[in-house]
């Protein structure tokens, strides 16, 4: 059966004859199943994998865990170091069985043992190891809270921590670590288990108070004695390789830390405070799954208008938005639907967030000489097709990049403007001709984040003339006169609110935006021609998923303006 899997992909041309017999060989050496050497190698795309498998050994495959119920006895029989080191986890129960999700169906031994610690009948499904690793971090509670963890802290321990760190620390293994390191792993565990984008350790007079950053909304959680503040800084700023001596200056700093088999990059920024150092620390999955330009919450015009510009064969596509807007999301769900063998893809970054199969990324250095206007012109001589500028900041990148659309390569970019129209605006500002801009921009994107209303609670309302006519509706257009929100539940953290989807607003530039570019006409000129060709703006986009359940009018009014034009 293996080798018929294994010979399928060879004749899709997803790997080859040679690649073949060097994973036969490594399972003859090893032991391990074949399908493995590709998997781990990133030949064969998981999702791919898994799907084949499942219908070989009809077996259900789950894309999204997202909405998975772990069963309570599961969580309480199986230990969490178990369910990490063999990545499965249960999901479901029906009735005398209890349903367990794994990446790694022909290796039945560790569910052979779940079934003896369950002690019922399981009933193996598949699922990506990156979704039931998040299943797990959202499940397990990691046990003690800041007051155990400084229990057994003694005075002298306090100040000065300054402990070596291994690589790509672990945060689980605190079985034998001091108080201090235990205290910090602690809290990036529950960060990455409550999705957390960001952690703040913000300094008062007489309290260090940690606050996450959750879909998009910061949340005050744990509070640390001030007795202990100084040593908490210095642990993270050795994580970070910083200088702890230096207290009166901002500093910067990068680590990467590990939850089970997920690394976790980690950039961290430190600025002095009258009460103590504010650490900032931001949280980049590397093992966080790509999105499809499908699941990026698109409606069918916009799908239908992205879809044709990124196969346009040259010209710059922006995408635009304030930071935490899902820019970069977006574009690299964008470069995998082109993404193929038959096209060299290069792109430079700040920092690299995904890694991309068949892509080369290069690492923005400031401090060696590279830049993005640098960076971009080395792309050039690597024979490109593609090219992604991680951000357009100054007047020499923006040239740059508008001689690569001009001498006929596709590129991306992201700027920072409030909406579609701005961007074109901005790129004159910033001195770009504005013949040069209607001739090599062929779209922009704009975009932001909507917190989607909590499934576990939601619940119906009716909204009164006033609410909804706020982002721009009639309550004639509120079907049934019945909106949706949630009530707030322990899922939510009683935000009812639960993950985020994209409302956008694209712009193509066709003859009519190409004249009032070349005019220099302002922003609201232009999105009031493109709005009569059909544009929806943001409020526009938010407003219609708002009328499909699927956020609030307060979401829209928080994250979009007033349309004026």
């Amino acid at each position: 059966m293996l080798t018929e899997l294994l010979k399928e992909f060879v004749a899709e041309g997803l790997v080859t004859e040679r690649q073949l017999q060097e994973a036969r060989n490594v399972e003859l050496e090893t032991g391990e199943p074949s399908y493995r050497f590709f998997r781990d190698r990133g030949l064969i795309p998981e999702q791919r994998l898994l799907a084949v498998l499942a219908e070989k050994l009809g077996l259900q495959l789950h894309k999204d865990l997202s909405g998975a119920k772990v069963p309570q006895e599961f969580l309480t029989k199986v230990p969490l170091r178990f369910a990490r080191a063999y990545n499965l986890i249960g999901v479901d129960r029906r009735d005398e069985v209890i349903v367990v999700a794994t990446g790694d169906p022909l290796y039945t031994e560790p569910m052979d043992e779940v079934e003896g610690m369950l002690g019922c009948e399981i009933e193996p499904v598949l699922a990506e190891r990156s979704e039931i690793t998040a299943l797990i971090n959202r499940t397990y509670v990691q046990g003690g809270n800041v007051e155990e963890m400084l229990d057994d802290l003694k005075p002298d321990e306090i100040i000065g921590m300054a402990e070596e760190i291994e690589e790509s620390e672990d945060v689980l293994d605190i079985a034998y670590k001091a108080p201090i390191i235990k205290l910090v792993n602690m809290l990036f565990f529950e960060a990455l288990r409550m999705r957390a984008s960001d952690i703040h350790l913000q300094p008062y007079e007489n309290k260090l108070q940690v606050r996450y950053r959750i879909d998009g909304i910061l949340h005050d959680t744990q509070i640390i004695p001030k007795k202990v503040q100084e040593a908490v800084v210095s642990r993270i700023k050795v994580m970070g390789r910083m200088d702890i001596a230096e207290r009166r200056l901002p500093q910067d700093g990068r680590t990467t830390i590990r939850v089970s088999d997920a690394e976790v990059d980690v950039r961290i920024s430190s600025v002095p405070t009258s009460h103590g150092e504010r650490i900032v620390m931001r949280l980049l999955d590397k093992s966080a799954r790509l999105y499809e330009l499908t699941e990026l919450g698109l409606e069918e015009r916009n799908m239908k208008l992205i879809g044709s510009l990124i196969h346009y064969s040259h010209g710059i596509i922006l995408v635009t938005g304030p930071t935490g807007s899902g820019k970069t999301t977006t574009l690299y769900a964008a470069l995998q639907r082109i993404n193929s063998l038959e096209k060299n893809i290069l792109t430079i970054e700040d920092p690299i967030e995904y890694n991309l199969r068949d892509v080369s990324q290069i690492q923005v250095a400031t401090k060696k000489g590279l830049t993005f206007a640098s960076g971009l012109r080395s792309l050039l001589r690597q024979d490109p097709d593609i090219m992604m500028v991680g951000e357009v900041r100054d007047v020499d990148t923006a040239r740059i990049a508008i001689q690569s659309a001009l001498t006929g390569h596709l590129v991306f970019s992201t700027l920072h403007t409030n909406d579609a129209p701005g961007a074109v605006t901005r790129m004159l500002d910033i001195g770009i001709e504005a013949y040069l801009v209607s001739s090599s921009l062929i779209g922009v994107i704009a975009q932001r984040l909507v917190r989607l209303v909590c499934q576990r609670c939601k619940e119906a309302y009716r909204p009164t003339e006033s609410e909804v006519k706020e982002i721009g509706l009639e309550l004639s257009q509120v079907k049934d006169g019945i909106l949706y929100k949630g009530k707030g539940c322990h899922h939510c953290m009683g935000t009812g609110y639960w993950n985020r989807t994209g409302i956008y607003e694209v712009l193509p530039i066709v003859e009519r935006v190409r004249e009032l570019v070349v005019e220099r006409a302002g922003a609201n000129v232009i999105k009031h021609a493109a709005v009569e060709a059909g544009m929806k703006t943001l409020r526009m986009d938010g407003a219609q998923k708002v009328l499909q359940g699927l956020t609030t009018v307060e979401e829209v009014l928080r994250v979009t303006q007033l349309d004026l034009f």
